[in-house]
Order: structure tokens, then sequence, then C-alpha cells
């Protein structure tokens, strides 16, 4: 088959190779690429490559096609579905014509939006639904609550301002630009801050005392003092980011508040025993595009899967300049 990669943490080194076809475990779905995004855990997973590799690695965890091969224990899926899915990390990913992905962490496909706009969405929703009902563990009973997201321009923040919303929560969005202020607003946010000014002092400015769940998308180590002073007693945060140090959460003891870390391959790596919950989840976020309840967060389609274009992807999450998500498709979908 196709692959693409890069043979070192410079993007420039990415090639189209020949690959052979994976080899599927028995709750694997042999799957045809048709269409991926690329998010900034593709450009870490390049950064941290050691020196210069005899074949490429093939990157790439958001992915969109049709199954065309079943492991031998597979039960949820067969020959001929369109699925959706954020992958493992630990394995191949969607940088290819076909990958091997565990049924468990596949759901089907949206029907009622195009093949472009589902590839946006797996890993970042993914994402933000576990942040919100699982780590934060949002419910019907907290309507009208409050919630802060630190980067709430980016992939995960704009689903999950549009989650929250859903939920009945009341939305406060950091957004830096007019574009980013915009698109946030768009999606539902009920107010915006800016991320690189006094949070404390605008999220004040706008009524809030303090607000009843944060999520940190972005820059832990620069927020973690504000948050900590914004989020209010029995409050909840979760955090998405790797700390370059150690936090200082001493605030948050008197206030009994909690902190989550949430990594979404978590389940997938580990093998943990609710893994099975990433399949209904990526349902339930099928349904509710389906039904427009979610609306996808593509704003580019880069063009076709191919080394070139993958380049120019990475360059662009690596320099900042993307609002929502990027996505390739195959020009000859099955």
């Amino acid at each position: 088959m196709k692959a693409y990669g890069p043979l070192s943490k410079n993007r420039d080194t990415f090639i189209e190779f020949e690959a052979e076809l994976p080899a599927l475990r028995p709750h694997d779905l042999l799957v045809k690429v048709e269409g991926i995004s690329v998010n900034p855990i593709d450009t870490k997973i390049r950064q941290g490559i050691k020196g210069n590799l005899s074949s490429p690695q093939i990157l790439g965890w958001d992915g969109v096609g049709k199954v065309v091969e079943t492991g031998s224990e597979v039960s949820l899926f067969k020959v001929g579905d369109a699925v959706f899915w954020a992958g493992d990390v630990t394995r191949d990913g969607s940088n290819a014509e076909y990958e091997a992905v565990d049924e468990r962490v596949v759901g089907f496909a949206p029907k009622n939006i195009s093949l472009e706009h589902a590839a946006a969405m797996p890993l970042t929703s993914l994402t933000a639904y576990e942040l919100l009902f699982e780590k934060l563990q949002i419910s019907e009973k907290d309507n009208n609550k409050s919630l802060l997201i630190i980067n709430g321009a980016g992939g995960v923040g704009s689903v999950a301002t549009q989650m929250a919303r859903n939920a009945g929560l009341t939305v406060i969005a950091t957004a830096s630009n007019p574009q980013a202020i915009h698109w946030v607003k768009d999606l539902g946010a009920d107010f915006t801050v800016n991320h690189h000014e006094d949070l404390i002092k605008q999220v004040r400015d706008l009524g809030f005392q303090n607000v009843d769940y944060i999520l940190i998308l972005n820059a832990v180590d620069q927020h973690i003092a504000a948050v900590s002073e914004l989020i209010a007693p029995q409050g909840h945060i979760a955090n998405i980011v790797q700390p370059k140090g150690p936090l200082n959460l001493e605030k948050l003891a008197h206030k009994s508040a909690s902190f989550s870390f949430e990594w979404m391959y978590t389940k997938v790596v580990s093998n943990t025993s609710d893994l099975i919950s990433q399949h209904d989840a990526l349902n339930k976020i099928s349904k509710w595009l389906d039904e427009g309840i979610l609306k996808s967060t593509m704003t580019a389609n880069v063009g076709e899967i191919n080394a070139e274009n993958l380049k120019k992807a990475h360059l662009q999450i690596e320099n900042n300049r993307t609002i929502g998500k990027m996505v390739l498709t195959n020009s000859n979908p099955s």
C-alpha cells in the first residue's frame, strides 16, 4: 500500500513509500482511508523522532473510511461499513491507504455530512467528550453553571464549546484575535476573553466572581495561577497540556477544587476495561453531527493525502496559524 511519513523530525523529510498491509489483531478493522485530519499530536510525535529512521514513520490518528476486512473477534462492524476513528498512537496511523484500528475505538461515520467534515472530528470530539462528561462529570443538573475554556478556537475548544452549550452551560471562551472571536461566538460561546491579557480581571468584569468549571487546552503553566483564583469552591479543572514544570495547586486545597489530566489515548494505550466507551462516544458524536447538534470544525481542506500536503499541514500547525481543523482527502474514495 502507499503510505506517507517523515524520515526524521524535519517535516521536509516526508516521503511517499510502499508499506506492507498491517496485520490484524483479533479486534481490528482494516479500513481503507478516505479522509484524515492533522492534529498537534502529529507534529509533536514527528518532532520527537531521534536521528534518521531507516523507514518512515506513519503518522496520523484521525480518519474516516470504509471497513474492508475484520479481525477474528470483531462484532461491532462488518465489511463495507463507513467508519471514523482517532486510532492508537502506539501503532501506524492514517497517513496511508489502509489502517488497522481496534473496533472498540471506532464509530459509525456520520451520514448527513461530507467525508471531509467527518474527518475533522474524531480526536478532538473524543477529547472534548471525555473532558466534559467524564473528567468534569457534566450532567443535566449542571444546567446554567459556568465554564471557562482556555483556547476556545482550537480543535478541542471548538467542539467543547458546542457540547457545553448544548448541555446548558454558560461558556466563556478565550480568543485573541477578531477571526477567533467570531469563530467561537458562532459556535455558541456566550462571552470571550483574551488569554494574552489579565484573565482574572476580564472574567470578573463580565460579572463572574468565580466559574464552576475550567478547561485548560493550552499553556497550563502560564494560566494555572489565574484559573486557581477563578475556580469556584468545589469546582473542577481539567487539563490536556503537558506541564513544563511542577504546577502549584496550593490554592485549590482550601476550595476543595479538583484538577484532572485528560489524555484521550490513555484507554487504548493502557487497554483499560472501559475501552469500548470510545466506540459508544463516537457513535453519540456521529448522531449529534447528523442531527446538527454539533457542527464540524473543519476550516480548510489542504487537498489530496500526499507527502507535500502533509508537509503544508504540519507547517501550519507549527506556526499556530489554525482555527478549527485542517483535513486531507482521497480523490478516489471507495
